[in-house]
């Protein structure tokens, strides 16, 4: 077995690529399949399907120059001076915290003229990796033999330790230990760690954007979805001279190869049936039930006047995003495709293992205890995601107070034993946040904290024991507001004062947030127990299970799932087939003004179909003709947006924003006939820095 990567799909596309499958799972060997770790590119394959092989100094060099932003998207540096390129909508949440009522950037835009105007935001982090070491024996050798509770004790603490050691107290060093492959594999990445990152130019939601949830993953599109940050380090602009992506001088044509690079999210290719029909079956839909309720608070929320439509957008853009994601994944689970090939696969797994009497020993009732787990967290699930989860208590002022409380006692416990987010280094970026002076808007922490106590209320009913806590005598409204109006965790400089005082002053604080989160903590630490001790660690350990007989019985040959870490996939310009018509892989200027129905008004925001004024003006300077936007092969999924896509030359072609509807079903596999990923060309960058916005300082800077 190889020691780099290892291949726990191999089983599941072998047996699929056998049947044609609406939603994908086509032979590993075929098309553009593939988020691969840069410890593990197919070179040879890359050659063999395009003719060009990657370097090891080429590889190296794309992945210095490529940036993970904690928050879940991705980056890359496009000059010598530390000059970040990403989404519009990466970069939102900074966007709308540096925001005021009288200087919506959001609905505006900025550039900064100079580099002293450069605003810095409050809560990013970027991330550059600059090693990839394989920790599996030292994993492996202190979670053998133990299981439940101890298992996932010793998997933290281990993973914790080897965290700690390699950060060594650095702040700026960034060290996680990655679970690969459903932890057949563990491997410790190690990131430059940059918190001082500050904005340098944003277009107009309204073109970063343009078409709204009708276009979205959608193609064509004509979207401007770009934003440029800067990074500095000891309050100067980074120096990136060895490592960044010049743009290339020439656009991009239709059967061009080119590559990605950036940070996929999740994926659940690997997953289980058991897991599968868990989504399918409990997951999404109550995920879009909520969604829906949310959506419609916050559109009721923003109807209340222009300064709650501002500042609830950068929420209300989440909650719609996210739920056109969620219809897709859902849409491919219901397909019964999916469900039965993975049936029939994981039979087939099955059987081979029975086969052997060592493997059968060893990992027969692996799969079996997966699905007894999985059927013992659909009675755990609501309570655990009203609670932990991130669907339950939303309040940034309640998630603040509960992280002070559990930081006082977390804190002072040896590394192994602390909660994850709570290790040396998991809580850096946590703090960063907490003491952040990012805005929290009363009148809306009382909206979304009312809304998830009545549906806490609602799911686990009156008499549920939890609830009665929480609530008392007390109504949603009247917990909410007597809350947030008393707590002082609303400004940022009383929670720093706060943090700064450490355990005595948390634990001696009044603050109302701090008294309830100290009511609520000891629920929340016995449910999330419950649910690590019964479900994860069972799950865990017999992922692993099932990975290790894979690599038993079909070898190394591809991808782990994707985990937010680097990777790296190739591809073409290509066009697809849509709705029964060929869809050009690339549009151009011509199509946005051809689409837009008019002159943008700011009194009506919801007209996805128009274009700010600046952009009506600059009509006539604007090449037709000019590359806009155009879909590729490459396999991306929720946390690539913002890679930069480089052709063989290592040079900026593009800048991936999204993708088509068909890739909203890459989350269980690709299909290289229809599943596209979208980017903003280069070449339309140049034309809007210089013919919309005059933005010669940025172009003079990614000419250089």
């Amino acid at each position: 077995m190889k020691s780099a990567q290892a291949a726990f799909a191999t089983f599941f596309i072998s047996i699929l690529s056998l049947a044609a499958m609406s939603l994908g799972f086509v032979s590993i060997a075929h098309a553009d399949e593939g988020m691969w770790t840069f410890d593990n590119v197919p070179v040879e394959r890359i050659e063999k399907a395009y003719g060009f092989k990657p370097t090891q100094a080429w590889l190296d060099h794309l992945r210095m120059s490529s940036v993970r932003l904690a928050g879940g998207c991705s980056a890359s540096f496009v000059s010598a001076e530390g000059l970040v390129q990403t989404n519009h909508h990466c970069a939102r949440g900074c966007i709308a915290q540096l925001s005021t009522p009288d200087s919506d950037m959001i609905a505006q835009g900025y550039y900064a003229a100079t580099t002293g105007d450069e605003k810095k935001c409050p809560q990013i982090e970027a991330n550059q990796l600059i090693s990839i070491i394989d920790v599996t024996k030292r994993v492996s050798d202190a979670t053998a033999g133990r299981d439940g509770k101890a298992y996932i004790s010793a998997l933290n603490g281990v993973r914790a330790l080897i965290a700690k050691e390699c950060s060594a107290g650095d702040e700026t060093k960034r060290c996680d230990v990655v679970e690969l492959y459903h932890g057949g594999q563990y491997h410790l990445y190690t990131y430059r760690r940059y918190q001082d990152v500050r904005l340098v130019m944003a277009p107009e939601f309204s073109i970063a954007f343009f078409g709204g949830d009708p276009d979205n993953f959608e193609f064509p599109r004509y979207n401007l979805d770009v934003s440029y940050l800067r990074v500095y380090a000891n309050g100067k602009p980074l120096d990136t001279s060895a490592n960044y992506l010049k743009y290339a001088a020439d656009d991009v044509k239709e059967g061009d190869l080119v590559f990605t690079s950036g940070h996929p999210g999740s994926t659940s290719r690997l997953d289980t049936l058991a897991q599968l029909e868990f989504l399918r079956d409990v997951q999404l839909p109550r995920q879009l039930f909520y969604m829906s309720e949310m959506r419609g608070m916050l559109t009721e929320f923003q109807n209340r006047g222009s300064e709650q439509r501002r500042i609830a957008n950068d929420m209300l853009f989440g909650i719609e995003n996210s739920m056109k994601a969620y219809k897709g994944r859902f849409a491919a689970l219901v397909d019964p495709t999916l469900i039965r090939e993975r049936a029939i696969s994981e039979a087939e797994l099955q059987k081979r293992i029975d086969a052997d009497p060592e493997m059968k020993a060893t990992y027969g009732d692996a799969i079996a205890n997966i699905s007894t787990a999985m059927a013992k967290y659909r009675d755990l699930r609501d309570r655990m995601t009203m609670t932990e989860g991130r669907w339950g208590l939303r309040s940034t002022l309640l998630a603040n107070a509960i992280t002070f409380v559990r930081y006082a006692a977390e804190s002072n416990l040896p590394e192994e034993a602390r909660l994850r987010e709570y290790t040396t280094a998991n809580f850096t970026n946590r703090k960063q946040s907490l003491t952040s002076d990012a805005p929290i808007y009363p009148e809306l922490e009382k909206a979304t904290l009312i809304f998830s106590l009545t549906k806490l209320r609602e799911i686990l009913g009156p008499d549920d024991p939890f609830v009665r806590k929480v609530f008392g005598k007390r109504s949603a409204e009247e917990i909410a507001n007597d809350l947030i109006d008393r707590s002082t965790l609303i400004d940022g400089a009383s929670r720093r004062k706060l943090f700064q005082g450490g355990k005595a002053a948390i634990d001696a604080s009044v603050d109302p947030m701090i008294v309830f989160a100290r009511l609520i903590d000891s629920d929340l630490r016995a449910i999330r127990k419950t649910f690590e001790d019964e479900i994860e660690s069972v799950l865990t350990k017999n992922k692993t299970r099932v990975a290790l007989a894979m690599f038993k019985i079909y070898g190394t040959s591809t991808y782990p799932d994707a985990t937010f870490t680097l990777r790296l996939s190739y591809g073409s310009v290509k066009s697809f087939m849509q709705r029964g018509q060929m869809v050009n892989p690339i549009t151009r200027f011509a199509g946005l003004y051809d689409r837009s129905t008019g002159l943008l008004d700011p009194a009506v925001p919801s007209d996805a179909f128009r274009l700010p004024k600046r952009w009506w003006d600059a009509k006539s300077r604007i090449s037709a003709n000019q590359a806009f936007n155009f879909a590729s092969t490459n396999d991306i999924i929720g946390g690539n947006s913002g890679s930069p896509v480089v052709n063989a030359k290592s040079e900026m072609v593009g800048l991936i924003f999204d993708g088509n509807i068909a890739s909203l079903g890459g989350d269980f596999g690709y299909d290289g006939d229809t599943n596209r990923a979208v980017s903003v060309n280069v070449g339309a960058l140049r034309e809007a820095l210089g013919k919309v916005y005059g933005a010669d300082r940025i172009l003079a800077e990614l000419k250089r």
